[in-house]
């Protein structure tokens, strides 16, 4: 959720922001919420539903690369926007709750901030620029980490009929809905988790029954990373 302090012809005005789904933002302004539409919101933003691995298909000799995920510790834009000031620099020390960028979105400036101590590895975007929700902004080394993050083990093998829900983007575990031997329909939401300062709905995207749970309250998880497994 986004906080803003501004005036209007001499008046103090207080508004909380929180994305919900499918372009719609509840804006809450001096103690009234009113839920506003934004259409290019809805378009650029990635709805947070889970990706379900298949079964794995027989080898062959071509494999297509996988897609590029993002940079661990990376800051990204939270929403579409226009960057209007970038803050830091490589090599640069942060705390955290430093604003790294800033950008307008909705007529609205927006204070990007780092999650915790750490380093400036590479600034990706500059003033001007136009991004999109999950653009990578600054490539940043959380304090203690090492500076390359270490491969991510191999996903386990799916089994035939069954289907994997993975979590869409790095984050943190708030409620577990399910448990094994639940049956759940599609659409279904198996788990909420916060990312990037907002809370995202993880839905099944097809009816099964939970035969693993692989998260609890309070986890970090990555991007890709199996969650829940039905059948």
């Amino acid at each position: 959720m986004k906080e803003f302090k501004f005036k209007i012809d001499g008046k103090d005005y207080d508004a909380q922001v929180s994305e919900q789904e499918n372009g719609v933002l509840a804006v809450t302004l001096n103690g009234k919420t009113y839920a506003v539409e934004v259409s290019a919101l809805a378009h650029h933003a990635a709805k947070p539903v889970v990706h379900h691995a298949a079964a794995p298909a027989a080898a062959s000799s071509h494999v297509a690369p996988a897609a590029a995920a993002p940079a661990v510790g990376s800051i990204t834009a939270p929403l579409p926007g226009t960057i209007k000031q970038v803050l830091v620099a490589e090599k640069q020390k942060v705390k955290k709750g430093d604003t790294v960028i800033t950008m307008e979105a909705m007529k609205m400036e927006n204070a990007i901030t780092a999650e915790s101590d750490g380093i400036v590895l590479k600034v990706r975007t500059s003033v001007g620029a136009s991004v999109n929700q999950g653009d990578i902004l600054v490539e940043f080394q959380a304090e203690g980490a090492s500076a390359v993050a270490p491969a991510p083990a191999p996903a386990a093998p799916v089994a035939a009929g069954t289907k994997n829900v993975e979590a869409p983007l790095p984050g943190t575990i708030k409620q577990v809905l399910v448990s094994v031997g639940q049956e759940v329909a599609a659409g279904d939401t198996v788990v909420i988790m916060e990312a990037m300062k907002m809370e995202n709905n993880i839905t099944a995207e097809f009816a099964g029954k939970v035969t693993a749970v692989n998260v609890a309250v309070g986890d970090q998880v990555q991007s890709g990373q199996v969650l829940v497994v039905t059948a």
